[in-house]
């Protein structure tokens, strides 16, 4: 019987924490303990090796493809105009929710790793006064998309891509050679991405091996208020922000969202994939909140790409995490970088289980933090990521009727099922 990538996962966290409990009490000149050491750290290395090999042509296929769906329903323009508005409220909502909480209660203060020491070696904290950061990233955002791939410039790519893709919605059907490719693209990507997840297992046990090894209990404590920071900030987002916008919009209650949702949310907890919800999202929204085909049509496959609040959250909240375990102090500037790059990795994640592992890197890269302080997050991630994960699907499903409410009155729907919003 083969074990579910959940179950492996969990093995390699157990495993890691063990062989890392086991080196930590050996001497530091023991022999054991140096190979141990050695080799935890060229398997953890060559696995986030692989998370930054697939990361630009993931991020970049996802949004190029995620945007320039919208030339298929050109015909509908209050419909999308209505739903980017309303995904980039709720998005933008949630980062705010992530910084201000990782803020507020600083899980990890007191905390501090050396283990990234070397790669944070050539970091510079750079303090500028407001305009000259707003001068500096605005010029920075725009540069040759070849030079920012050479010199790893993320944010430089992610807004090429933005742009490609604004390029293809209003060129409509003449390049199809490019749209197929971007797909074809984005496919390979999720493929690859695929192939790296069949090797976390080992990867994410020699991570955890080497910082358990080199690091002290406490951290685990730290990581313990982490998860209650997330958790917290998650479920507030999910139980209060977004059934409070869907009253306020399509005086919908949350009773009856919690009840007409229900099937989505249990196998969305249950698979942590947006994408496996998605059928079943899309029936639940039509038979249950009267909402029109062709809106549930375009909002919940769009949504299922762009519409990551719960991850988005996370990520803001994990950049401010990692920096402060390692060290560092991110500006106001830095902290505007990370909420727009939570913003972007968001809405480049696949509904995939962990995908927001891959944008993760990005976001720390972008305010040059170490990727492999994910070390630290793998061991949590499939926790959050189940319950992200239905907040991400509840997103689906609210932005669906707020936008049926809005903009999809001379849409055709259903008879039958005119009075299931009331």
């Amino acid at each position: 019987m083969r074990l579910s990538m959940n179950t492996q996962i969990l093995l390699g966290a157990l495993t890691g924490t063990g062989l890392g409990l086991a080196l930590g009490v050996l001497p530091d000149d023991a022999t054991t303990r140096v190979q141990g050491l050695y080799l935890a750290g060229l398997i953890g290395g060559i696995f986030v090796a692989l998370l930054k090999m697939v990361l630009v042509p993931l991020v970049f296929s996802s949004i190029v493809v995620g945007v320039a769906h919208l030339r298929q329903h050109g015909n509908i323009r209050r419909v999308w105009v209505s739903t980017l508005l309303f995904y980039l409220l709720t998005v933008t909502i949630a980062v705010i929710l992530g910084v201000s909480a990782a803020n507020l209660f600083r899980p990890g203060a007191g905390m501090h790793l050396d283990m990234f020491a070397d790669a944070l070696a050539g970091f510079e904290a750079k303090q500028l006064p407001f305009p000259d950061f707003v001068q500096q990233f605005l010029t920075g955002l725009f540069k040759n998309p070849f030079a920012a791939l050479a010199s790893g410039d993320i944010v430089a790519l992610v807004v090429f891509a933005l742009i490609l893709g604004v390029a293809l919605v209003q060129a409509g059907d003449r390049y199809p050679v490019i749209n197929r490719g971007m797909e074809e693209m984005q496919d390979l990507s999720l493929r690859i991405v695929g192939a790296i997840m069949k090797l976390a297992p080992w990867g994410i046990a020699a991570l955890l091996a080497r910082l358990i090894a080199t690091q002290d209990v406490a951290l685990l404590e730290t990581m313990a208020r982490f998860v209650a920071v997330v958790l917290g900030t998650t479920l507030f987002h999910g139980i209060v922000v977004l059934p409070c916008l869907l009253w306020l919009i399509a005086r919908v209650s949350p009773m009856k969202l919690w009840r007409g949702g229900r099937e989505s949310f249990l196998t969305a907890l249950a698979t942590s994939s947006s994408s496996a919800t998605m059928p079943i999202t899309m029936r639940v929204t039509q038979t249950n909140f009267g909402v029109s085909p062709a809106t549930v049509g375009f909002v919940v496959p769009v949504g299922t790409t762009m519409n990551m609040d719960g991850t988005a959250l996370y990520e803001a909240a994990a950049a401010l995490f990692i920096a402060s375990l390692v060290g560092i102090e991110l500006s106001t500037g830095q902290q505007i970088v990370v909420c727009i790059m939570s913003m972007l990795a968001a809405v480049g994640a696949p509904g995939i289980p962990s995908a927001g592992m891959v944008t993760m890197v990005m976001v720390l890269q972008s305010v040059g933090l170490p990727a492999e302080a994910i070390a630290i997050l793998l061991p949590i991630d499939r926790i959050l990521d189940a319950v992200r994960t239905v907040v991400n699907v509840e997103g689906d499903i609210i932005g669906s009727i707020v936008v049926d409410h809005v903009a999809g009155a001379d849409l055709p729907r259903n008879p039958a099922n005119l009075d299931a919003r009331g």
